[in-house]
């Protein structure tokens, strides 16, 4: 059973007031309480009844189904409250229950006074407890039963102490039996009931019983004068003795909080001790004249009922009056002045008296038998009763009676005993065929359901609709505000318990009736018009309890009580927004009320009524030990209400206010703040902020807000300010080009929100309650978390584990290949570098922040959250201005290798408390979606549960990172170059070293890799890319790139690349002058690998450090002319010596076999220079050049054999070789001979070498550039060696064939022609001779005619010569006249020799590829050679001596 006062069944249940005693402990005593509180409902079979004969007018045995409720109060009732008894007589409480506390018996003596013959705290203490028992009584002298309940109470196994009458010890909880509290209950119902016997016997010796409101100068409570004490006093407890003397006020009074509310801090009233016998008087009081109805509440309905005149006792004395000198103020009325008649007999006046005080005695009885259980007897005194009200007109009683009969009735249905209804209370006889249709109905419907269950429920809405009527009559008895409003709610709950049950009177409805309970369904507001009683005629009814303007008529708790009744029938209904209207108003009531509370206490003590929460609260905060004041707002422990929440966050979610509904301490950081909540969170807010009106919305939150700090409670002034903010804002993330994110408010209300949130919390801290704290009102704080760029040289950049070169090969002096791209100087991608972080190593993060209000956010803490690898983040603070966006820098350092993702942010915001927020980067905003149809707060649960596409475009998002291993940290300590410049000469290589430290005191580097860059490359890979340049200008691009390279790394001693933690290493590198350099760049990448090149992963790591260089590269010797010439004979002596040889002798060169090269070499370096050119034979010619001057120089070099010359021309770029370039517009004999020049000059300029010294001036040497050397066909004729060799010869036939210049006319002589085949494969020649006359024109000299005979023919086809072999063919002739004489020879292949197969596999020279084959393809078809000798025979012909 609920502890409801406007239950249905409250006027049953019987108040028994709980009072804690001796040392107790407040959350003890809320435990025992709660422990009584289960058994509050006592059965009468379960209670023993009194065997005293006196004693047993409502004796258990009389009706042992019935039951009594128990509602334990832990104060007292109002004055204005036990005014209304014997007419609302549940309303006084009849038990009194002191609380002890068994375990602090031992611990400390509760009185000072000495008992004789106690020996132990615990005897001294219970006999203490005792005597605080008999103080009660004296205080409480209108209460029936005091009992002592000593909670958690074990004695003593070896010396019990007995305990006093009035006194009951339970075991603890954990020792005591299931039904030990009951037990204790059906005790003290077993002393009650025979209490009550007394207590009726006393109203049955009462002639008449006042109305409330209307009562007379000698009126009778009880039996006794209102003014009579020790009539008062006779009410006690028979079954205890009386003292002799009766205590006075004073010692009666215990000025403690014992008497008070235990939930609210006790007030002394002036004049009085609080709680003493006084404050209850026997009689009402006098009216006062107050301003204000909170500062002079009217204790009695005298005082509410104003200047009205009392009617006498009896109609006698309203003719008699009283008597002058009476020592009392005696004032006449119109009444008075009156001459009565008086009648006798059955009709007189008297007679009409006494039948209505015998009435009303007997409704007192009844309402006695009703809260004894006796509901049988009830029924039958009530509704005899009632028929005597009826009778006489006696409205209110009449209404009283018939109310607590339907009361009664109802408990028996709930007891499931048949009934019947009596007569008085079923309905007019014009009504009768309307309620038996409706009966018939109502048993098609359920036939299953009690007669009397169901006639009852058909007659219920017309009792209780005739109940109120009585109540409201106009008569010369009126009923005050309070109780008429109560009764009208308790019928109205009535009514809607049917109403809910589908206007059934079943058990869900009766125990809705009885115990309070809620229906397990709510109603929402669909129509229910078939429905009896209609809802409509429900709310009807209730509003009629609303309280009305006049406050002089209720005190603020009367009000407070009532409109809470009246929204709890409401809500029971299913009109929310009625509800929420009725709440809103009970919270201008409890702000009213609130403040004039806070400004009384205030002026007690001395503060102004001005004063903040800070004065309320600091100022007197602390205990005076010495009277026992405190602050006027002195909040003790358990002094907190429980609920208030709950019932603001009712109203606040009925008007659609856009709240936090989490509950989180301050100190909970991460609860409530998971992506999935805050989306939750998000969803929810933006139905509200579509649901009902802002504006009012915003005054229901600035109404909670007064009524937080009315109260005070600091939790709801935060969340109340915080909710206010948040309801006015936008609730979105505005993009950058967004202007509709400004709330609704002024600027000055959210800066006097914002300041109360600071000053509360502030002021709870100070107070010591720490955790209290307000939500930040905007979810979309942090928009964006981005990783700062890391200095370049601390950037770990990725690389596949492909391009890592071999640690197995020697390196080079660049470690990868110069003509495939290097992926070391790329630039790496800003997204790859930009996640990834280094162990241990501080990283900075920009952590994009909004604020779309119109004041200054100060967050006091701010740190990243994380997930995955172990991080250490910075904690900063900043403040964001008004309306912006805000990006802050704020660092951390990763601990551990792995995986981190940033989530968000974990910030405190000051007055709010510390919580994670996601990163919402991307704009958003909730759609204009279509509505779904929905009534009331439907429409608000289904808006937010339904499915939204705003929410789902709307996804958190993180920073997910690569965290890899702790890595070194190099910087270039020094070099040998001053200031990174270097002056240079072309073909010069000068040598400087860069000395590299490791910063890391923990990681070696094991990994270095040096790559290169100079001002040459990029434009040799522009001319490389070239779609026009020919394949002998990419040789020459690719050799410049491959061979000579501008920066390299020396080779040095110790290959391992190793610098230890802290130290430092030196390496040496090489620079050479080339044409364009003027700037280079040493780029080191370095990493701490730890394992073996082939163990390491698919990705590694490393780290860039760079040196960039200043070049200036100036002319040395230039070649500005060059040129091939044919010897014609031998080499000349002088020529010969020159060139380092030594003197001529038979074997030295001739034409065949040497050929001049001449070059001119001018000196552009202003300082003489020595140039040497050397060849691979040994020749080598010196020169001196002075400056700007040009020398030529010649030289004899052999003649060049090769075996293929239009063999194509490779690349030296290995992703090249499986490409041929092919030039369309050119004939095969351009290709050709393009191919051979290429040859040629690569033959001659490998076999040639030239060097340059520098004579004057610093000591200087380098290569002369001869690569720029061209050969055209000429030159190309001069230096090459042909396939075939032909030698001519004459010999003498009659000699040993020795070879001859000179012959006889007539005589018979041989032509020798010599024919070699210098190449590998074999050919099929065929031999032309051709003699001639020299000096003779073209046709007289080959006029042989009577000149020249041979035997045979010049031409003439020889065998197959294989290569490498030659053969000799002699030819006779004879010279017929003299002359000189010469003979060419030519040799023509006859046909091409096809190898076969036999011969390719013998072959030993390599297979063609089928590039080669393609290459050659542009040559054109194989054709048939021809060679011709390269000079004649010349001989001389003579007379015959």
């Amino acid at each position: 059973m609920t502890l409801d006062p406007l239950l249905p069944v409250a006027p049953a249940r019987v108040r028994a007031l709980v009072l804690p005693l001796g040392q107790i402990r407040q959350e003890r005593f809320n435990t025992f309480v709660d422990r009584l509180n289960a058994e509050q409902t006592v059965h009468l079979r379960d209670v023993t009844p009194d065997g005293r004969p006196n004693r047993n007018m409502f004796s258990p045995l009389a009706f042992p189904s019935g039951a009594m409720f128990y509602e334990l109060m832990t104060h007292q009732p109002p004055p204005s409250h036990i005014a209304l008894s014997p007419f609302d007589l549940y309303r006084e409480p009849l038990v009194l229950i002191a609380v002890a506390d068994g375990a602090e018996l031992n611990k400390v003596v509760f009185s000072e006074k000495r008992y004789s013959g106690a020996r132990t705290f615990e005897e001294i203490n219970i006999r203490a407890l005792h005597q605080e028992l008999e103080d009660l009584r004296d205080i409480h002298p209108k209460i029936l039963v005091h009992q002592v309940l000593i909670f958690d109470y074990v004695p003593s196994k070896e010396k019990p102490i007995p305990i006093p009458e009035g006194l009951v010890t339970i075991l603890p909880a954990e020792q005591h039996k299931r039904t030990t509290m009951k037990t204790v209950m059906c005790d003290i119902s077993a002393l009650l009931l025979a209490e009550l016997t007394g207590l009726a016997k006393s109203f049955e010796g009462m002639s008449y019983i006042d109305s409330p409101g209307h009562t007379a100068p000698t009126r009778q409570l009880n039996g006794t004068l209102a003014g009579d004490e020790h009539g008062a006093l006779a009410r006690r407890n028979s079954q205890f003795s009386l003292p002799a003397a009766v205590r006075s006020s004073s010692a009666s009074g215990l000025h403690d909080r014992s008497q008070a509310r235990m939930s609210m801090p006790p007030v002394p009233s002036k004049g009085m001790p609080f709680g003493s016998a006084n404050s209850t008087p026997g009689r009402p009081s006098t009216p006062v004249n107050g301003k204000s109805a909170l500062a002079n509440p009217p204790t009695t309905f005298d005082d509410m009922a104003g200047g009205h005149a009392s009617e006498p006792t009896s109609p006698e004395q309203r003719g008699l009056g009283m008597r002058p000198g009476a020592g009392e103020e005696y004032s006449r009325t119109q009444s008075q002045d009156r001459v009565t008649v008086q009648g006798f007999g059955s009709g007189g006046l008297n007679e009409r008296w006494r039948n209505k005080g015998k009435c009303r005695v007997q409704v007192v009885i009844g309402s006695l038998y009703l809260q004894a259980g006796l509901w049988n007897n009830a029924v039958k005194e009530l509704s005899e009763a009632a028929t005597v009200a009826k009778s006489i007109n006696d409205h209110l009683w009449h209404g009283k009676a018939l109310e607590l009969a339907l009361i009664s009735l109802l408990l028996l249905g709930w007891a499931g005993i048949e009934f019947q209804v009596p007569s008085i209370m079923l309905p007019p006889m014009e009504k009768g065929a309307a309620l038996a249709a409706a009966i018939q109905e109502a048993e098609s419907k359920d036939p299953n359901q009690p007669r009397w269950l169901r006639n009852l429920q058909i007659y219920m809405p017309e009792l209780l609709d005739r109940i109120l009527s009585l109540y409201t009559k106009v008569s010369a008895e009126h009923l005050p505000p309070l109780p008429l409003s109560e009764a009208t709610i308790r019928s109205c709950k009535m009514l809607a318990a049917l109403h809910v049950e589908n206007g059934q009177l079943n058990t869900e409805s009766l125990a809705m009736m009885v115990f309070g309970k809620m229906p397990q369904k709510p109603l929402t507001t669909s129509p229910r018009f078939t429905i009896v009683p209609v809802r409509t005629q429900i709310v009807a009814t209730l509003f009629r309890a609303f309280p009305s303007s006049a406050s002089e008529l209720l005190t603020t708790v009367d009000r407070i009580v009532i409109l809470s009744g009246i929204a709890s029938v409401l809500g029971i209904l299913g009109y929310q927004r009625k509800k929420a209207m009725v709440v809103k108003e009970l919270v201008s009531v409890l702000i009213g009320g609130l403040v004039e509370a806070r400004t009384r206490g205030a002026a007690d003590v001395g503060i102004h009524p001005a004063a903040g929460l800070a004065g309320l609260n600091g100022l007197n905060a602390q205990t005076n030990g010495a009277n026992g004041a405190s602050g006027a707002l002195d909040l003790g422990e358990g002094d907190i209400e429980h609920g208030i929440e709950a019932f603001l966050g009712l109203l606040l979610k009925t008007y659609g206010v856009v709240g936090d509904d989490s509950s989180f301490a301050a100190t909970d950081i991460t609860k409530g703040s998971s992506d999935a909540e805050v989306l939750s969170r998000i969803q929810k807010q933006s139905a509200s902020r579509l649901f009902g009106m802002r504006e009012i919305k915003l005054n229901v939150l600035r109404s909670c807000i007064n009524f937080s700090e009315a109260l005070p409670d600091f939790g709801g002034v935060l969340k109340y300010s915080s909710d206010l903010l948040r309801t006015a804002g936008s609730g979105i993330a505005p993009g950058p080009r967004r202007e509709d994110a400004y709330p609704t408010i002024s600027r000055e209300e959210q800066v006097l929100l914002a300041a109360n949130i600071w000053k509360t919390s502030n002021l709870s801290r100070r107070l010591g309650i720490s955790n209290l704290a307000a939500d930040y009102w905007d979810e979309f704080l942090v928009r964006g978390v981005k990783l700062e760029p890391l200095p370049v040289t601390r950037t770990p950049i990725p690389h596949a584990k492909s391009i890592l070169p071999d640690a197995a090969a020697t390196r080079a002096s660049q470690d990868v290949n110069p003509f495939i791209y290097n992926p070391f100087l790329k630039q790496p991608e800003p997204a790859a570098v930009d996640r990834i972080l280094v162990a241990g190593e501080a990283a900075t993060f920009r952590l994009t922040l909004q604020n779309p209000y119109e004041i200054e956010v100060e967050l006091e803490r701010i740190r990243l959250d994380v997930e995955g690898a172990e991080f250490e983040s910075a904690v900063e603070s900043t403040v964001i201005g008004a309306y912006r966006t805000q990006i802050l820098r704020i660092s951390g350092v990763v601990k551990s290798a792995g995986t981190l993702r940033v989530t968000g942010a974990v910030i405190k915001v000051r007055g709010c408390r510390e919580r994670r927020f996601p990163i919402f980067p991307e704009p958003w905003a909730p759609d204009n979606e279509a509505k779904i149809k929905a009534i009331g707060l439907g429409a608000l649960d289904v808006n937010s549960s339904a499915p939204s596409s705003a929410i789902h475009r709307l996804k958190p998002e993180s920073l997910e990172l690569n965290v890899i291993a702790q890595q070194p940290v190099v910087v270039v300590k020094s070099s040998t170059l001053p200031q990174s410049s270097v002056m240079i000469l072309e073909g010069e290589r000068q040598s400087f070293s860069i000395t590299l430290q490791n910063l890391s005191a923990t990681t070696p580097v094991d990994f270095l890799l040096f790559s290169f860059q100079d001002s040459t490359q990029e434009p040799l890979q522009t001319a490389l890319g070239s779609r026009d340049a020919t394949p002998s200008e990419l040789y020459e691009y690719e050799l410049i790139l491959a061979k000579k390279q501008a920066l390299r790394l020396r080779k040095r001693g110790d290959s391992r690349r190793f610098i230890p933690p802290g130290q430092s290493s030196t390496f040496e590198f090489e620079i050479l002058g080339k044409p364009g350099l003027t700037n280079g760049l040493i780029q080191i990448n370095y990493a701490h690998l730890d394992v073996p090149h082939d163990e390491v992963g698919s990705t590694f790591y490393t780290r860039q450090v760079s040196m960039e260089l200043t070049v200036t590269v100036n002319a040395s010797v230039e070649v500005t002319r060059m040129d091939v010439l044919p010897l014609h004979g031998s080499v000349p002596e002088p020529l010969w010596l020159r060139t380092g040889h030594q003197k001529m002798v038979d074997e030295d060169p001739t034409d065949d076999t040497h050929c001049l090269l001449m070059l001119d070499l001018r000196n552009a370096w202003p300082g003489q220079i020595l140039v040497n050119i050397e060849c691979d034979d040994g020749t080598r010619v010196e020169e001196q050049i002075l400056p700007g001057n040009t020398s030529r120089v010649i030289l004899p070099v052999k003649r060049i054999y090769l075996e293929e010359p239009h063999a194509f021309i490779p690349a030296l770029n290995p992703s090249r070789q499986r490409q041929f370039v092919v030039s369309t517009n050119i004939s095969p004999e351009v290709e050709r001979a393009n191919r051979e020049a290429f040859w040629y000059r690569e033959k001659m300029l490998s076999s040639l070498k030239g060097v340059w010294r520098a004579t004057s001036g610093a000591s200087r040497t380098g290569d002369i550039e001869l690569r720029s050397m061209r050969l055209n066909s000429r030159m190309i004729e001069a230096i090459k060696v042909d396939e075939v060799g032909i030698d001519i010869s004459l010999v003498d036939s009659s000699s040993a064939g020795e070879a001859v210049n000179v012959m006889a006319v007539d005589e018979f002589f041989q032509v020798k022609v010599h024919v070699t085949n210098r190449t590998q494969q074999p050919i099929y020649p065929s031999l032309r001779l051709m003699p001639a006359l020299r000096h003779r024109p073209l046709n007289v000299a080959l006029d042989f005619t009577r000149k020249f005979s041979w035997n045979g023919t010049l031409q003439q086809a020889l065998p197959l010569l294989p290569g490498g072999e030659s053969t000799d063919v002699l030819t006779g002739v004879t010279a017929l006249c003299r002359g000189e004489f010469e003979v060419t020879a030519s040799v023509e292949e006859t046909r091409l020799w096809t190898p076969t197969a036999e011969d390719k596999r013998t072959s030993t020279k390599r297979p063609r590829s089928d590039t080669e084959t393609m290459m050659d393809a542009v040559l054109g078809a194989q054709e048939r050679r021809i060679w011709h000798s390269r000079g004649p025979c010349r001989f001389v012909v003579r007379d015959r001596s």
